[in-house]
This record gives structure tokens, sequence and C-alpha cells, in this order.
């Protein structure tokens, strides 16, 4: 039987890739195959291939919110990051998966829309922002989204309306159909370019402030509780700075998790699991969490 390098020989595939290679995390194992597509008709005609032949796919943009395990992951793992135009028409800005979130927030910044300052610090791909419906500082996908064009797992491209993404906390109806999100179109508002900036330098001046940059880690790892901040409760629970091999729960946000040189996804699990237990124990809050945890099937 052909490789899928045989079958694609054109397009960049490539076999046995260390995933940590690419995380934001630092952590992960190998992958089967990894594919990084430049085009969405590359994209559907492999995605086609590999659901007629049951290869089981995971899609990763900046792979920034997400904990791989040191044993991989198997099938195919598309990266988006080569799928990444980004464009300004009127008060839309129309933007491919792969594109950085923050790229896009400084689009609208140049063309004086208002409507994505919240996202200028974010180091994820539109994407992932989509899929999770992304947000910080009281701003959030689904305040901005127009619509966003998928492949579906047969190879369709089909657009969905905002409104049909049945968007929550953390959560797009696209986690449960298995689409892939190729491009999504926000509609934003005029605005001053001096104010849109100065937001934009505030909210990037917060996150140094706050937040472990200094480390990799894969961002806000618990969605916030009703009625609680899940950094307060791992603070209060005397688990900040609790280790597990080199994964640490920050010193100086709790809510995170950082590597502090050579953790394992392993690490990053039992922490986790070691944080909800604890926090459960003491306060009797469950936490949830935001972060996706994967590994092999």
């Amino acid at each position: 039987m052909k490789t899928l390098i045989e079958i694609f020989p054109k397009y960049n595939i490539q076999t046995d890739v260390k995933l940590g290679n690419y995380t934001n995390t630092r952590v992960g194992g190998p992958a089967d195959w990894c594919f990084w597509p430049k085009t969405q008709a590359e994209l559907k005609e492999v995605v086609q291939y590999a659901n007629e032949q049951n290869i089981l796919i995971t899609v990763l943009g900046n792979a920034s919110n997400l904990v791989i395990t040191e044993d991989g992951l198997s099938g195919l793992v598309i990266f988006l990051t080569e799928m990444k135009q980004i464009k300004a028409l009127g008060n839309h800005i129309v933007v491919e998966a792969g594109a950085w979130i923050i790229e896009t927030a400084q689009m609208a910044y140049e063309y004086a829309l208002t409507g994505l300052e919240w996202a200028a610090g974010i180091p994820g791909s539109v994407g992932g922002a989509v899929f999770m419906n992304a947000g910080a500082y009281g701003g959030q996908i689904d305040q901005v989204l127009e619509s966003t064009d998928v492949i579906t797992a047969d190879g369709r491209l089909k657009t969905y309306a905002a409104a049909e993404l049945a968007f929550g906390y953390r959560h797009s109806l696209i986690q449960e159909t298995g689409d892939i999100i190729v491009s999504a179109t926000f509609v934003l508002k005029p605005g001053k370019r001096s104010v849109i900036g100065a937001k934009m330098a505030d909210y990037n001046e917060r996150r140094a402030q706050k937040q472990p940059l200094e480390f990799p880690s894969c961002g806000s790892v618990f969605k916030r509780p009703t009625g609680y901040f899940a950094g307060k409760l791992i603070m209060d629970a005397g688990l900040q700075g609790y280790q597990i091999g080199d994964a640490q729960v920050s010193t100086k946000h709790a809510g995170f998790i950082v590597n502090r040189g050579h953790a394992t996804g392993s690490d990053y699990v039992n922490l986790i699991k070691h944080v909800q237990t604890t926090v459960y124990q003491t306060f009797k809050v469950d936490l949830e969490t935001e972060v996706r945890i994967l590994g092999r099937k």
C-alpha cells in the first residue's frame, strides 16, 4: 500500500514528526503523519482521502491551548499554519484559519476597525479561536464573527453563519461536528486608530504583568467556574509553584501551568489532575479544563 507521501508527492507531508517542536508547551510525542496544506484545494483532497481510508485526523492551528502526551498522535495531524491570508474588505476582515488572531487584530487596527482589541495578545490561530470561542477582557469571538467556512468530513465546503454555531463559554458547534475551519469573516465597526491602539497596548501590558510569558505554557488551563476564579482557587489551595517533573503551577499566575525545562505531556496531565483533585477536596469546586489534552487512541 502506498504511503501518504507517495500518494501526494507535491504536498508538504512528513512522517514521524515530533509534535513538541510545534506546540507552545514544547511537549508532545511523534505523529504518524503531518500535513501542512497551502490551499483549501490541497486540504480538501487529502481530507477526502484520509476519511475514505479511515485515517484518524487531528487538526491543529498554532497548537497553543493544548497538551499532547509523549505517546504522540495516531493518523494524520494537519497544521493549518500555511493557510494564513488576511484581507480587509470595508468593515469586514476575512481570515484563513491558520493566521494568528494577533495578526488579525493588528490588521483591524491598521484599518481603524474596532472589536478585536481584546485579541491583540492571544497566541492562537483564528481557526482555534473560533473553535474555542476564545475571549479576553470582555471580548469574545461570537461578538464579532459573521460567518465561518469549513470543510466537512466528506470533503464539502460549507459556510456557517455565526448564529448557527451554538457558541457558549469556550464552546462552538465545531467541537462536535468534526468539521475543519478554513476561514472566518469578522464584522467590525469603524473607530479611531489612536483609541484602538491604546486599548491594545493596555491589554498587552496587563498580560505581560500577570501572565508567565517568559516560559512555554498552554495558556489558561481551566475554565472559569461559576462564581469563582480558577487561579485564586488554585492559589488559595496552596498549589502556586507546585511542580510535577518540570511542569509547574506558575508562580506568576496560578491559572497557568508552565514548562520549566523538560516537562512531558504526562507531567502536565498529572499536575492538572492533582490541581483538580486538591481544589475539589478543599473547596468542593470542579475545575473543568479549557486546554485540550490529546494523545494516541
